[in-house]
């Protein structure tokens, strides 16, 4: 591996030079940054009745060209006379990824904090107006990152499928049953999604290589653009006291609390992107130790199965959440199943009478 001063640009030169140094991964494959639970999502999601049906069937029908035209005439294009500035950390981070073609990106009117890359032939980069005035540059390195990551690993296709399915379902809300296959499918494809951040996250930092900036961005998509009033090492103390706070009920809530959304919540990913960060598997990227491209036809599928089972079975045995401890303990034969859900609920020992009621 070599380290990289330079962006390429449409024309293949290296016409700007970014801040400071960064290393480069020449044919990287996105397995590299790929998150177990990414993979086994999407394995389960085509596994879901009715999903290849619908995909097969979308995939010719979705207006892709309506997209770029509504893009094209409604936000702003980013390119060498517009938005330059973001031009160069596209670039950049195409060529530490080794993304041959760069992709179109738009910058549109919304002050909510937002990115997403969408697109079924080709991925579209789309970044709101919210974002890029709260983050500083190397913070919007880490986020235009993230967003490669996601066209590199394929996953515009997805995206654009439950955007266009969300929006179906709430148009046949009204028809009795109507959309309940779909919001079924929905849900599935959320869940895909919400680990498909971690992934993404996870290709940000290796285009940004500052950890800190890459906290500093999810901190302020959480709180706002109030740096002096927060504190990182806070920030992540908020993920460990979400984990292993309250009972049984609390983690219920938690799994309802993150149904509806397409994100991750912002502590939990901080969390989850530092961690990976002290792995080893992070520090033989940066060496130069990755997947290639080239080795993508020769992974097994089972392989990936077994090895997204081994991190959930790795997630359950060291969570601090109440239910990943009750599961764990089931697992490992400390008790039966409606003995411990008795006992957690009601605080009940399990043994003696019952508690009488308040």
């Amino acid at each position: 591996m070599t380290d990289d001063n330079g962006s390429t640009g449409g024309d293949g030169g290296r016409e700007k030079t970014p801040s400071r140094q960064r290393k480069r991964f020449p044919g990287i494959s996105s397995r590299a940054y790929e998150h177990p639970a990414d993979r086994s999502a999407l394995v389960a999601l085509r596994k879901l009745s009715g999903f290849d049906t619908v995909f097969k069937a979308l995939s010719g029908l979705l207006p892709e060209r309506s997209l770029r035209l509504l893009f094209l005439s409604d936000s702003v294009r980013v390119g060498d006379a517009q938005f330059a500035h973001l031009h160069t950390m596209l670039r950049d981070a195409c060529y530490i990824l080794d993304l041959e073609k760069v992709p179109a990106m738009y910058v549109t009117q919304d002050p909510k904090p937002n990115a997403m890359c969408i697109g079924l032939d080709e991925p579209i980069i789309v970044v709101s107006t919210g974002l890029v005035e709260l983050l500083d540059e190397e913070e919007m390195r880490a986020v235009i990152g993230h967003e490669v990551g996601h066209a590199l690993s394929g996953h515009s296709v997805y995206r654009t499928i439950l955007l266009f399915l969300t929006n179906l379902a709430l148009k046949v809300a009204w028809i009795p049953l109507g959309n309940v296959a779909i919001m079924a499918i929905v849900t599935a494809l959320r869940e895909w999604f919400r680990k498909s951040e971690l992934s993404a996250d996870r290709a940000g930092l290796l285009v940004g290589q500052d950890l800190q900036a890459s906290m500093r961005g999810l901190m302020k998509i959480a709180g706002g653009n109030h740096l002096h009033a927060m504190n990182v090492d806070a920030f992540l103390e908020q993920a460990e006291e979400y984990e292993a706070s309250g009972d049984l009920r609390d983690s219920v809530l938690k799994i309802l609390n993150v149904l509806p959304r397409s994100h991750p919540f912002t502590t939990v990913r901080a969390a989850e992107l530092k961690k990976w960060a002290g792995t080893r598997d992070y520090q033989r990227i940066m060496d130069g130790h990755y997947p290639r491209r080239t080795e993508d036809g020769d992974t097994s599928v089972s392989d990936s199965i077994r090895e997204s089972a081994t991190h959930y079975a790795d997630t359950v045995r060291t969570s601090k959440d109440p239910l990943m401890k009750l599961v764990g303990d089931i697992a490992g034969g400390a008790g039966d199943l409606g003995g411990k859900l008795r006992e957690k609920f009601t605080g009940g020992s399990g043994g003696g009478g019952a508690k009488s009621a308040g």
